[in-house]
């Protein structure tokens, strides 16, 4: 398959590895979705396959970039809707649960116990003691953005009692909140916290309760975005699709948000492009910059991808990784940049800063307030959040294989269907209470990035 005419590779359908449709001479750039993809280390053939033997990156340290924009000027389209929860502060909701956030992982059990007596959901974490500085202030941000979105009816907020978040200083930096959606315990200060924990989560059950499924604009919505697990049919087949699904979901007025910023490198250039304005620009810069920095700090090179089942499926550098890993976010406007901490407030399309690990990617879209994410992969995963994660198939082995994993396949796309409107309509049963193989499985986990000293 020749996925660009500008190509000097073709995807084998089979495996999705690369194969030369013409000489390329060593040092010359392979040339993949219309981009380079790295240089060749020796003369490759006709036919000959493209990978790791014969290929490498290009990318080595920061670049200088100009703003250089598209023309954004993109249809508007009328907005379906979907029975969710309107919350009291205006959000709305596609799910009721109750939710227990530790304030540190010394009472994970206690969370556990609690949810097992109760139904409500735990998200256990090792952090929220012994951490300085920039790692304790993370911990505190992106357990803020869990508790405040609003797939949540109610939330209790459990504590140990000597933590270095402990919930006096924790509160200072949640802000408001409401008392009936929002409850917290001290476990030291209670004889029998099992006994306390219980009556408060049944309060705040009592509170969701209050909350029954109104028609809304799906557009109110916001989308993540996340790979994992890729292989060379990412680019071709489920990327693509969750960017169709992003463009029309952008055109209705939606809000999508895309992380996963050294899965960027080496493709960076598309999304700079698509900025909505200079300011937005250089926050994309900073954005790209920042992690390479952070890559340097710790005396590791940027390039440091793809993995090994990464490779095992076909993909060899970081830039043909990258370019497949962006088209998750279509060619809809790049409207905002955003930190750990921060919520997405624009329609269109945001950058969301973090790590492609999984587990973290997944947690900061939550905590960033998406409702749904789409969480494409060729490579099979069980993995997800608090919040539905929708496991896109790349290839229709994989989907077969593991249909207790896989929500929606992709691989129809190999053979020309458009697959935009089934997987609206999809989005659409889960917004309205269709549960997804993680929610049935039970994987929903968090992971908070860390970056400093442990005391």
């Amino acid at each position: 398959m020749l996925i660009h005419k500008s190509d000097n590779v073709e995807v084998q359908l089979e495996t999705g590895h690369k194969y030369a449709i013409r000489p390329i001479q060593a040092g010359e750039n392979v040339i993949k979705y219309g981009n380079p993809i790295g240089h060749a280390t020796a003369d490759i053939a006709v036919g000959e396959q493209v990978h790791t033997h014969n290929l490498a990156t290009n990318l080595s340290g920061k670049i200088e970039y100009v703003y250089e924009p598209d023309d954004l000027t993109r249809e508007s389209l009328p907005s379906p809707t979907f029975m969710g929860y309107l919350r009291e502060d205006g959000q709305v909701g596609i799910r009721n649960d109750v939710w227990i956030v530790n304030t540190v992982g010394c009472v994970n059990k206690i969370a556990e116990k609690l949810a097992k007596l109760t139904g409500a959901k735990y998200f256990a974490h090792p952090y929220g003691c012994s951490q300085l500085g920039d790692d304790q202030t993370m911990t505190q941000l992106v357990l803020r953005g869990i508790i405040n979105n609003p797939n949540a009816g109610g939330v209790l907020v459990l504590g140990l009692g000597c933590e270095n978040n402990n919930i006096p200083l924790f509160k200072t930096v949640l802000g408001s909140w409401d008392d009936r959606r929002v409850k917290f315990m001290v476990a030291q200060e209670h004889e029998d916290e099992i006994a306390e924990g219980v009556k408060l989560i049944e309060e705040l059950q009592a509170y969701a309760a209050t909350f029954q499924r109104v028609e809304l604009p799906l557009s109110k919505l916001v989308i993540g975005l996340k790979c994992g697990g890729s292989d060379g049919f990412s680019g071709i087949t489920a990327n693509p699709l969750a960017g169709r699904l992003c463009d029309r979901f952008t055109a209705m007025g939606g809000r999508c948000v895309l992380t996963e910023v050294p899965e960027m490198f080496g493709a960076e250039h598309l999304l700079m492009k698509r900025c909505v304005n200079e300011e937005v620009f250089h926050k994309t810069v900073a954005l790209i910059n920042d992690f390479k920095d952070y890559y340097t700090r710790h005396n590791q090179v940027v390039y440091e991808n793809p993995s090994p089942g990464n490779k095992a499926g076909g993909i060899t550098t970081l830039e043909e990784k990258s370019l497949g890993c962006i088209q998750k976010g279509g060619l809809a406007p790049v409207t905002d940049v955003l930190t750990y901490g921060d919520r997405v407030t624009k329609p269109g399309l945001s950058l969301l800063n973090g790590p492609g690990n999984d587990i973290v990617a997944v947690t900061n879209l939550m905590a960033a307030g998406a409702h749904i994410i789409l969480f494409t992969t060729g490579r099979g995963t069980p993995l997800g959040t608090g919040i539905p994660t929708v496991k896109i198939a790349t290839n229709h082995t994989l989907a077969e294989r593991k249909s207790g994993w896989i929500d929606f396949d992709a691989s129809g796309l190999l053979e020309g269907k458009d697959l935009t409107d089934d997987l609206l309509e999809y989005i659409i049963r889960v917004a309205n209470g269709e549960q997804t193989k993680n929610e049935i499985n039970g994987c929903e986990e968090i992971a908070i990035f860390k970056d400093g000293v442990t005391l």
